[in-house]
């Protein structure tokens, strides 16, 4: 596998990792990862990016800037968000759907054997049918985990927020009533635990919109859980399945294209930095947001395959005016998307 992404797929989500590339100018297609403010990888020793890594890493979002005339994409790189889930009952359901529909890896724990079916047909990819804080034994948290607790009693809760506020975390948040929630919190601090680690759980947990039914809470609590993620300016294009694509393909000595969206203006479907694969025979991994725009970009793509020295190109995808309108692209915004051939 190509030696950057193994590195990536290594990386660790508790250190702030960095990928960088220059996707215009003389230094087209140069990369470096960056831990922190180590120079982990390079294409070029001692290369224009890492010469330059104060400036690129000065910047703490996502995107572009121009640097001695070289256009630089550096995106903050997260790993796969995962959402633990205590607890199986009717408000989990909703909250595993939406969490999917979010891309987070769901995991759910429940002591209950009917319960843990119920979040299995839900499509939550792990249950651990078992004691809550058996269960937890198997989660070790990291500062990409979130920590949802939703069970049947106050018992249950301190028994998960016992344990769980040991592990790292990027969010706790316990449903329940001030009462129910009161209780938790005197008797965790009786039993010692730090009263300013207690202070930063969400509870009461979920944006205040006035929720009522249970799918109306799992929207509120899935969108809080969403603001604090973004609050991280971190992207996870580099997704499971986008470097076991990337694995399996090298090992056939198979070359594909790497699309990466590097800048937005306007509305756009998808956020700077989401990526896409794209195979000889037209397959894909992942997406830059359908319709016209993707299938533009594809046909670039298999071009760039076709050629027999394929060099990086950054291509402008306009999805304003009249002609985007009569082909269906009605978010109205401009993306730029940098090709670049992984063999």
């Amino acid at each position: 596998m190509n030696k950057l992404y193994e590195i990536i797929r290594a990386s660790s989500p508790n250190h702030k990792n960095s990928v960088a590339t220059v996707v215009a100018g003389e230094h087209l297609g140069e990369k470096a990862f960056f831990d922190g403010d180590d120079c982990r990888f390079e294409t070029e020793p001692n290369g224009f990016l890492c010469r330059h890594r104060e400036i690129i890493l000065n910047d703490t979002k996502n995107g572009s800037q121009s640097i001695d005339g070289n256009q630089v994409f550096c995106e903050r790189v997260g790993t796969e968000k995962k959402l633990v889930i205590c607890g199986a009952g009717h408000i989990s359901i909703p909250i595993i759907k939406i969490a999917l529909m979010a891309d987070f890896y769901v995991t759910v724990i429940e002591d209950r054997y009917d319960f843990a079916q119920n979040a299995q047909a839900a499509g939550a990819h792990r249950v651990i049918c078992e004691p809550f804080e058996d269960g937890l034994t198997k989660i070790d948290g990291d500062m990409n985990t979130y920590f949802v607790i939703v069970t049947r009693g106050h018992r249950y809760d301190q028994v998960c927020l016992e344990t769980i506020i040991e592990k790292p975390n990027a969010y706790i948040g316990m449903i329940g009533s001030k009462l129910r929630v009161k209780k938790v919190m005197e008797q965790l601090e009786g039993n010692g635990v730090d009263a300013g680690q207690l202070e930063k759980v969400y509870t009461p947990i979920g944006l205040k919109i006035k929720a009522e039914t249970p799918t109306e809470i799992a929207v509120s609590i899935m969108a809080e859980i969403i603001a604090v993620k973004n609050q991280k300016k971190e992207s996870c294009g580099y997704s499971k399945e986008l470097l076991k694509a990337i694995e399996k393909y090298n090992l056939v000595q198979q070359k594909i294209v790497l699309a990466t969206i590097v800048s937005r203006k306007g509305s756009a479907p998808r956020e700077t930095g989401s990526k896409m694969l794209i195979f000889p025979d037209g397959k894909t991994v992942e997406t830059l947001g359908g319709g016209c725009a993707e299938a533009a970009i594809k046909l670039k793509a298999i071009d760039m395959l076709r050629a027999e020295k394929p060099a990086p190109e950054l291509h402008v995808v306009d999805m304003t005016g009249w002609e985007a309108e009569e082909e269906g692209m009605v978010c109205g915004g401009v993306i730029e998307v940098f090709l670049e051939v992984v063999e």
